[in-house]
């Protein structure tokens, strides 16, 4: 988010509520080119997105309004900017379906805890699909306004372009493109009445007090309902034990019965074919966002998917005969590289920390010594001036002096070029520690905006553990 994206966005809060933001904080970076931050004062704590893609913010608008009225847990739209590219929503917290699930599971493995709030979500995503389904306006939706012969072919060659040819993977084009059409062909036979969100997974699942609210709904059209059940049950790093999978199946299923007739036999059928077409719709995102962007927690899905892939093919009886996307799979399946990618864990812990010079250079807490030490007493002092004294490098009014009136961007550029030569370097090496400790006069302006600056830096560009530590503060 650039400088003017930001003060628009911060602009569209304070004349809405008409009052002041206090904190601003970006939210980490997720697969679209939305972005999103928190912005909070002492009344309200509010979502702000910023997306130059206008068609899709319209989709999302209107599905927002539409589920509103239908009753569904969806976020509040408090105010959206004339030029339909900011708006403010809801803020649901940071509890995922996926976080929950990864920290529950942690301690009791995959426990009824997480299969009751797994029943929760199945328990609406009928109401979504069907009821809400039949009267809302397709004609907004955005890229298509239904899950189509188009679409499909669009995912079938993500997957291909992206991921088979990435990844070395042997195949015949034209009986690919073959079989791509039979395929294709057999999915559009289902019923495709229904909202199809297009992106069901846990991720877009946020838990609070209790209930659950859906989120990025944007890419929803009209589609089968198999779709979206094959995405949150088949959805990868979740990782759900197949005997859970067919629990979650059979209450999804009684629960559509409330809203309609349904021939199990032939939902089953359909379903599996839709579970093959999502897991190659995500390892082509796997493939762009991880071989081609080289964004690496993206490659961390793919031994996932894999597994999910190996599992389905077992008993998979579909009235297409698809022989070259058949031996793609058994390719996939059997790569041990592919199997390996993303699987190794780095043992390197990242400590940033915020200190006071007058306090002294903090200890190195692995006990090896040493470590990157920067002095931000060069920039600019907020702290010299009475507005800032109370406040910290994690509110907005000292963001916004440092970022305007001082050099601190051109400094953490040179930091980053520094930290990243260490990192890449220790993590070739299989270190497990490495500190990072930006100081100034109190510890509580330049060095904590630093420290946080970095923290995130590292978090969204590189495989390690980051533990960020405000010495002189609270927090």
């Amino acid at each position: 988010m650039n400088t003017t994206e930001k003060n628009e966005i911060i602009e569209l809060f304070e004349n809405h509520f008409n009052e002041k933001v206090e904190t601003f904080e970006m939210l980490p970076p997720s697969g679209s080119y939305r972005q999103y931050c928190r912005m909070q004062n002492n009344n309200r704590s509010v979502i702000g997105a910023v997306n130059t893609d206008v068609k899709e913010n319209t989709a999302f608008l209107s599905f927002s309004n539409h589920f509103k009225t239908n009753g569904l847990p969806v976020p509040d739209v408090f105010a959206v900017s004339s030029d339909l590219k900011k708006y403010l929503q809801e803020d649901l917290g940071d509890t995922t379906l996926f976080r929950f699930l990864s920290t529950t599971r942690e301690k009791e493995g995959f426990s009824e805890n997480i299969v009751s709030e797994y029943k929760k979500v199945l328990k609406v995503l009928p109401k979504i699909q069907v009821i809400a389904g039949k009267d809302i306006d397709y004609s907004v939706c955005y890229p298509r306004a239904a899950f189509d012969k188009q679409s499909m072919m669009w995912d079938l060659n993500y997957f291909k372009y992206y991921f088979l040819k990435l990844a070395k993977i042997h195949f015949d084009e034209q009986a690919l493109e073959d079989d791509f059409q039979l395929f294709s062909n057999f999915l559009l036979s289902a019923n495709s009445g229904f909202f199809l969100y297009r992106d069901f997974q846990s991720r877009n699942v946020m838990l609070k007090d209790g209930d659950v609210y859906f989120i990025d709904y944007q890419g929803g059209r009209q589609g089968a309902l198999q779709y979206d059940l094959a995405s949150l049950l088949y959805d990868g790093k979740a990782d759900i034990p197949q005997s859970v999978r067919t629990q979650l199946f059979n209450f999804y299923l009684n629960e559509l019965k409330k809203y309609m007739t349904v021939d199990e036999e032939k939902f089953t059928v359909f379903f599996k074919g839709f579970v093959l077409i999502r897991i190659m719709q995500a390892m082509g995102a796997y493939g762009f966002r991880g071989f081609y962007e080289k964004k690496e927690h993206f490659l961390k899905s793919i031994p996932y998917a894999l597994k999910n892939l190996e599992f389905i093919l077992k008993d998979i009886k579909l009235p297409v005969k698809m022989p070259e996307l058949l031996s793609v799979f058994q390719q996939l399946i059997n790569s041990d590289v592919l199997k390996e990618i993303g699987q190794v864990k780095s043992n390197l812990t990242v400590t940033v920390t915020s200190f006071s010079y007058k306090k002294g250079i903090p200890d190195d807490p692995s006990g090896n010594g040493g470590g990157h030490v920067f002095d931000c007493r060069a920039i600019n002092n907020p702290g010299r001036y009475a507005e800032y004294k109370e406040l910290t490098g994690k509110d907005l009014a000292v963001q916004e002096f440092l970022e305007q009136k001082s050099e601190i961007g051109l400094f953490l550029n040179s930091v980053k070029a520094l930290v990243n030569q260490s990192v890449k370097n220790y993590l070739e090496r299989d270190f497990s520690h490495l500190s990072v400790s930006f100081g100034c006069t109190g510890g509580q302006h330049r060095s904590v905006y630093s420290a946080e600056k970095i923290a995130k830096h590292l978090e969204n560009n590189f495989p390690v553990n980051v533990v960020l530590v405000h010495r002189e503060q609270q927090f």
